[in-house]
Parts: structure tokens; C-alpha cells; sequence
């Protein structure tokens, strides 16, 4: 047997509850949970070595997502007013986000978010940070 094959097989049962598309609420909160404490420590580093981690944890969220939630085609500046609009809040109100003009250019979709502005958008709405990604 091929020895990386071998390697996998002798840790897959320990991770194959984690990089496994989840089949359940319970599940999903899981992944999801686990991916917010991941951004926590990979933060907006594109080139950290678990970045991949935190992209295959996406996707597998994402995968669940299309299957049991009923998504707006909303980019991530219209979900972002949307929930500006829920809580009440103005671009000023978000310093996580950057300056207001920073903010203002996230709506207009000028800029984009990265890494870390999605965490702590994440973490503050208590939403997945799939909402975010296109």
C-alpha cells in the first residue's frame, strides 16, 4: 500500500468527523464552530499554512448550505446592509470593518472583505462566514 495512503488511513476516523460534509444541523454548527475558531487563529494571513483547512471547511458549510438553505443570489455588500439594517447599526458603527469611508467603499462594493473582516463580521452577527463569500 502506497505509504501516504497508509498514513491517511490511520488518522482518517480522527478527522472524518470534521473534513466530512455535514449531514446534520448538529453537524453543521460543529463545522461551523470550528471554522470560526480556526479564523480566529489564521486570521487574514493568506499565506498561513492552514489556510487550506479553512477553505475546505468553507466549502464542505457551503456544501450543507445549498442543500438545506434557501440562498439569495445577495453578494456579500448586500448582506452586509442587510444586516446593518437588522441591527440597526451605521457604517461608523463597524471599527472592525475599518474607517467609515472603508466601510462605505465594502457596501458600494469597491472593495472587497478579507479573511479577517469576515471573521469578525462572523462573530459579531453570529452568521456563518460563508454569507460572505461569492
Amino acid at each position: 500500500m502506497n505509504p501516504s495512503l497508509q498514513k491517511l488511513l490511520t488518522v482518517w476516523i480522527d478527522i472524518a468527523a470534521v473534513l466530512a460534509v455535514p449531514t446534520t444541523a448538529a453537524q453543521y454548527q460543529q463545522r461551523v464552530a470550528l471554522l470560526n475558531e480556526l479564523l480566529n487563529v489564521v486570521g487574514d494571513d493568506e499565506s498561513h499554512p492552514w489556510i487550506e483547512l479553512v477553505d475546505t471547511l468553507g466549502t464542505l458549510i457551503e456544501v450543507y448550505e445549498r442543500e438545506h438553505y434557501i440562498r439569495p443570489s445577495a453578494s456579500p455588500a448586500e448582506v452586509l446592509q442587510s444586516l446593518l439594517d437588522e441591527h440597526g447599526l451605521q457604517p461608523c458603527e463597524l471599527p472592525e470593518l475599518g474607517k467609515p469611508e472603508e466601510v462605505l467603499d465594502l457596501l458600494g462594493g469597491k472593495e472587497s472583505l478579507n479573511l479577517a473582516q469576515i471573521r469578525a463580521l462572523s462573530q459579531r452577527f453570529r452568521v456563518s462566514p460563508a454569507v460572505f463569500v461569492t
